[in-house]
């Protein structure tokens, strides 16, 4: 089986005679397309909303598609919260979601008038000390159940050993002292498995939260005004992987809502999604140039591309499938490992990978890196981080962000000792 880059050798041509490889590229059509259907599978529910995980992909055009396209923001961190505001995305449209929260991070997002999820019940006191103009009216609380999370007889993670959220009895007892500081509403949020290829995980996490928003209102009397399944749906980096089924998922989280929260006349419950890999991976490529080849005890191809522009193989091992530009219907009848040039043995794209035979000034693409890509850059080696590309529905294409500079690596050395070269 094989995958189809959404760019052509033409196009790769037409952007490289401008923009140098390596450099990012996103399909603006099929960023929006997806969108859509996101929307329209959770559509039975009228306050849903997502809230694009901003960490997957940093980048100001990106999330002013997306603005475009109805969804809000999950941020993380001061920076994030500066890069949502500069887009426009303010106020209710912006999830915080932090951890080891510095207080001018929390500063900031009471300022902007967020809805905020404490990670901890430690937190409450924390706000209450930021709040100088009042608490919010509407506040979201992070759940770890601890254990193990398994579908059917398979464990998928382990809420247990993950640093995030707290039980049930620590947000029973923050709910019932943020009420008595004037909190009115309340959010439940939990994120219990990374990259899932099942349209089971958001069906059988909600309903984990249905129950348990379920018990807290009985405990405390609060009013729940929505549950949030955080992220957690995967894509299909192999080829021969499944694509996971918005439409299918969506229909599992209603029947788990009709069944749960109706009956108990909590049906006036949002739901909030807070998707960053399933809105993102697919619609973007990291396209490089072979530089070298070598021939020792294995054959490898050499990309001006490395680990500081990818990581995730380098990281986690993660498989990320290769397109030789040209040859996408040619023979893969040769192996190869596929490097960087950093001065690390993981820094490699595919191991023992059977592709076509590569030449000197091919073009690849390395599909799938629309998250968690250029965002987990690094500069180690003194690699520079590279562009990023959009490419628009008709076809053109922009350029979202400029590769650095040198100038850019040494303008943190702030001082007038050295004088550097370009």
């Amino acid at each position: 089986m094989k995958k189809k880059p959404f760019i052509t050798l033409e196009q790769a041509r037409q952007i490289s005679a401008q923009i140098p490889t390596p450099f990012h590229v996103y399909d603006e059509a099929g960023i929006r397309a997806n969108a859509r259907e996101l929307k329209e599978a959770f559509s039975w529910n009228k306050g849903y909303r997502e809230y694009f995980a901003v960490k997957a992909t940093p980048n100001p055009y990106i999330l002013k598609i997306l603005k475009e396209e109805g969804c809000g923001c999950d941020c993380a961190s001061y920076t994030e919260l500066l890069m949502s505001e500069a887009v426009g995305i303010t106020g209710h449209d912006v999830m915080f979601s932090s951890n080891v929260t510095p207080e001018l991070d929390m500063r900031k997002a009471y300022d902007m008038g967020v809805y905020i999820n404490l990670d901890d019940a430690t937190y409450v006191e924390f706000l209450e000390q930021i709040a100088d103009r009042g608490m919010p009216e509407t506040v979201c609380l992070r759940y770890n159940p601890g254990g193990s999370f398994c579908l059917g007889n398979t464990i998928m993670d382990m809420p247990r050993d993950a640093k995030y959220g707290m039980t049930e009895d620590q947000m029973a007892g923050a709910i019932n002292r943020l009420q008595q500081l004037g909190v009115k509403h309340f959010g439940i949020h939990a994120f219990l498995a990374s990259n899932t290829t099942t349209n089971e995980y958001y069906p059988e996490l909600a309903s984990q939260l249905f129950h348990l928003a379920v018990r807290l209102h009985n405990a405390t009397g609060a009013h729940i005004s929505f549950i949030n399944l955080s992220g957690g749906i995967g894509v299909d980096y192999r080829p021969e992987q499944p694509r996971c089924d918005i439409r299918v998922i969506g229909e599992g989280v209603r029947t788990r809502y009709e069944q749960i929260l109706t009956p108990a006349g909590m049906d006036d419950i949002a739901i909030f999604t807070e998707l960053g890999r399933y809105m993102l991976a697919p619609y973007g490529h990291l396209v490089s140039t072979v530089l070298h080849q070598k021939h020792i005890y294995r054959e490898y191809v050499g990309l001006d591309a490395c680990a500081a522009n990818l990581m995730r193989p380098a990281m986690y091992g993660a498989y990320h499938y290769i397109t030789v530009l040209g040859k996408e219907d040619a023979i893969l009848d040769h192996v190869y490992d596929v490097t960087g040039g950093l001065c690390e043995n993981n820094d490699k794209f595919a191991v023992q990978r059977s592709l076509p035979q590569i030449d000197v000034g091919d073009i690849v693409v390395i599909h799938d890196t629309g998250a968690h890509g250029f965002s987990m850059g690094y500069n180690y080696n003194g690699k520079l981080r590279s562009a990023e590309v959009l490419l628009k529905e008709d076809g053109s294409f922009q350029l979202i962000r400029r590769a650095e500079t040198p100038k850019d690596y040494f303008a943190t050395f702030d001082c007038t000792e050295f004088t550097f070269g370009e």
